[in-house]
């Protein structure tokens, strides 16, 4: 049986097109997924207008923010039964002899293989997906807002486990894209006095992120870093997706503050990192998640501490794809879903 998908078929701008692919076989320690929403990433735009800086396996279904209901299981899976509401991780691929997956840490396996990009994302009808990546999905959290758990939890690790954050402390994120707004969001939470700079392309993301109680900023955020003692603020989440935005980091960033970069840039930084260390400041990357960090998301879901609706700007049918993915590239919208 076929079923359309989402296809990234080429490295050259615009090789995206919907194809009908076969069913996926799965194997003793897989489920087979049925989609029920799958979020657009700024990564999936980034292969569709061949910006990215990660190599990919062409052709690949596009797709890793997803969950859906399991529909079929390999023999040796435990745990899980047919119809279960589910998410899924991104990991498609581990070692798991790895020595970061041996610490719980295969995010950081370097043979590490996403959906998407390496393996067959979940832009389709059914998804392969091993049972390893699962996590159920309370009946209380519709698939709309779950399929999003992922950069939810993209940004729990930037701003939770990967920055050092305090109650009051003043906290900047650089970049209103999904990311960005999660880790305002995610700040706010951890309690601390947060704003979210864009540019004026921006206001409308920019009025999203206010909806989580953050202050937001068009251009130069100098006055805001440093109102409170001419310092700098506690902390910079540098979620934009341009290499440069680091040099404004390491600017409005306090002495011995701390810089948490979420956001990928493929190109040279071009200035001197000298700020880095006349500040002593601490500059800390933040790759992906793990299984704890998925938990953690959920309950914040399912309790309403979290809610993902301010950022979704609509939900399109998979053969309406281009233009969920235009109104993402255009800034139309902060986030488009898609469903099958």
């Amino acid at each position: 049986m076929n079923s359309i998908a989402v296809v990234n078929y080429a490295p050259e701008k615009g090789s995206v097109e919907l194809r009908d692919i076969p069913t996926p076989e799965i194997g003793s320690e897989d489920v087979l997924l049925e989609m029920a929403n799958v979020g657009v990433c700024g990564s999936d735009l980034h292969q569709w207008t061949a910006d990215h800086s990660w190599p990919v396996n062409y052709p690949v279904v596009l797709g890793h923010e997803f969950g859906g209901r399991i529909v079929a299981l390999g023999d040796r899976v435990t745990g899980w039964k047919e119809g279960d509401r589910v998410v899924s991780e991104t990991a498609a691929v581990i070692d798991p002899n790895n020595p970061m997956s041996r610490q719980g840490l295969y995010n950081l396996d370097p043979t590490r293989k996403g959906f998407g990009y390496g393996v067959n994302g979940a832009m389709t009808k059914y998804v392969r997906v091993p049972a390893r990546c699962l996590h159920s999905v309370p009946d209380a959290v519709p698939f709309e807002h779950a399929c999003l758990t992922e950069p939810c939890c993209v940004a729990f690790n930037a701003v939770v486990e990967n920055a050092s954050i305090k109650p009051g402390d003043r906290v900047l994120v650089i970049g209103p894209g999904t990311i960005g707004i999660l880790c305002a969001a995610m700040a706010k939470l951890y309690g601390g006095d947060v704003a979210i700079v864009g540019l004026e392309a921006d206001r409308s993301r920019l009025k999203v992120a206010e909806t989580y109680g953050v202050t937001s900023i068009v251009g130069d955020a100098t006055d805001w870093a440093m109102e409170r003692d001419g310092l700098g603020a506690d902390c910079i989440i540098d979620a934009a997706g341009v290499s440069a935005t680091l040099k404004m980091a390491l600017n409005l960033v306090r002495p011995a503050g701390h810089i948490s970069k979420v956001g990928w840039g493929k190109d040279p930084l071009q200035f001197s990192l000298d700020p880095l260390v006349q500040k002593n400041v601490t500059l800390q990357g933040s790759f992906s998640h793990n299984w704890p960090i998925w938990e953690r998301v959920i309950a914040l879901m399912e309790n309403g501490q979290l809610d993902v609706s301010p950022i979704i700007g609509g939900v399109w049918d998979l053969e309406n794809w281009e233009e969920a993915f235009n109104k993402m590239h255009h800034g139309e919208v902060v986030k488009s879903v898609l469903k099958s």
